[in-house]
């Protein structure tokens, strides 16, 4: 028998904007953590109005799922007159907290809008219980730890902080060549400062040598036989270790990624979602998500993975690998908007034709595969492809396709 507690993790995904957010709702976040039209580490991504906020607030609370709105730039004097009408009209919204990394955001916070609570961002560097008690004995409910830690680090600082207190933990996505976050390369090399929203991801830039005396001489970087890098770290993945993670205390399962597409959100939030509820009904510590769950990981567009400091420092050989660049080869076809009396209506997000076969792509189901038959336009006029951006066609299926589900195929 398992000797881990059963408790049951929060799974928090990211959202850029509303399509992202409507992709978290389905596929099963517990939570969705976005930002505001200020004061966000994300500035890349549409983000939300306020208006926006509150019509994504509003849809999910209505099924059980919180929001929490970041707050965790490095704010300057000149910006902090305007913090509190910001934090005030966001708090009216319904957000469920504000993710915060800055003592003075807290103070203001505290001040301005007393009743939302106030989760402690990585920003802060969260590396030790004393650290994380005294920002509960402050007024956070939540910390979300450094990156840097180790599960064995975050057994301790559970052990050790209120219980009260939730901790909150990545478990999936990019990992920073930074101290949790906090770079200096982005700011330096193109004046965009990665800690007020900015990172131009320089870390990921493919480089080479030049010896100031030979202006115009580039030189590649030689390690070894196992290959280059400089800065290049690899991406978290942690959905094969789920029972660790518990066992450490782990409130919350954090998805990195508010700049990244609502094929990813939808894509890990979906195969996180089978993994815990998998553990959960057989909470066992040799629990392994289904092969289906894991080959998930693989169909979007990602970098080589790891499990980053979570089983201790890494190894000398954890971040070298061949290729620095992304692998991408999944493409969304349509989504789905509903299905009756035997066709599937869906909305072309890329060309295809009469005939392809296509994946589907739906929550707690394990990907299955049709053949788009009688291909039809909006209008019923049959066609051959649907070549046209967000058009609405038509097609035969003997299967029941829910809206929202996703037709993909590999590129």
């Amino acid at each position: 028998m398992s000797n881990i507690k059963t408790v049951i993790p929060e799974l928090l995904s990211p959202a850029g904007d509303m399509e992202r957010f409507q992709r978290a709702l389905y596929f099963g976040a517990d939570a969705i953590y976005v930002g505001g039209s200020a004061f966000s580490m994300r500035a890349a991504p549409a983000n939300f109005t306020a208006k926006e906020l509150k019509d994504a607030v509003d849809a999910a609370h209505k099924k059980g799922v919180k929001v929490y709105l970041t707050c965790n730039t490095v704010p300057r004097n000149d910006e902090i007159d305007k913090l509190p009408d910001f934090l005030m009209e966001s708090a009216e919204t319904g957000v469920d907290a504000f993710i915060i990394s800055d003592l003075g955001v807290m103070t203001l916070a505290k001040k301005y809008t007393p009743n939302t609570d106030i989760h402690i961002s990585t920003q802060a560097g969260i590396t030790n219980y004393a650290s994380a008690t005294e920002w509960y004995n402050m007024g956070a409910t939540r910390v979300v730890t450094a990156r840097e830690l180790s599960l064995d680090d975050i057994a301790t600082l559970r052990a050790k902080t209120p219980k009260e207190l939730e901790i909150e933990c990545f478990v999936h996505g990019a990992m920073c060549v930074s101290f949790s976050g906090r770079c200096l390369l982005s700011n330096y090399l193109v004046n965009r400062d990665s800690n007020r929203g900015e990172c131009a991801q320089p870390c990921r830039w493919q480089y080479s040598l030049m010896e100031k005396t030979r202006e115009g001489e580039y030189f590649p970087i030689s390690e070894d036989e196992n290959g280059t890098y400089i800065f290049n770290s690899k991406d978290m993945c942690m959905i094969e270790h789920i029972p660790e993670m518990v066992k450490a205390g782990i409130s919350s399962f954090k998805i990195e990624g508010r700049a990244k597409s609502a094929y990813y959100t939808s894509v890990i939030t979906n195969a996180y979602r089978q993994a815990i509820d998998g553990y959960l009904k057989n909470p066992v510590d040799s629990y392994k998500p289904e092969k289906w769950v894991v080959d998930e990981m693989y169909k979007i567009s990602s970098r080589e993975y790891c499990t980053g400091f979570y089983f201790g420092h890494p190894r000398d050989d954890a971040q070298i690998y061949y290729d620095g660049g992304y692998k991408r080869d999944w493409s969304v076809m349509a989504e789905v908007l509903h299905s009756e009396n035997g066709r599937t209506v869906c909305r072309q997000r890329n060309r295809f034709f009469e005939g392809e076969k296509l994946e589907v792509l739906q929550r707690g189901v394990e990907p299955y595969e049709i053949t788009v038959t009688d291909l039809r336009d909006e209008n019923g006029e049959k066609i051959d492809k649907a070549p046209h951006p967000m058009m609405t066609v038509s097609f035969e299926c003997d299967r029941n396709i829910p809206a929202d589900a996703l037709l993909r195929k590999a590129v």
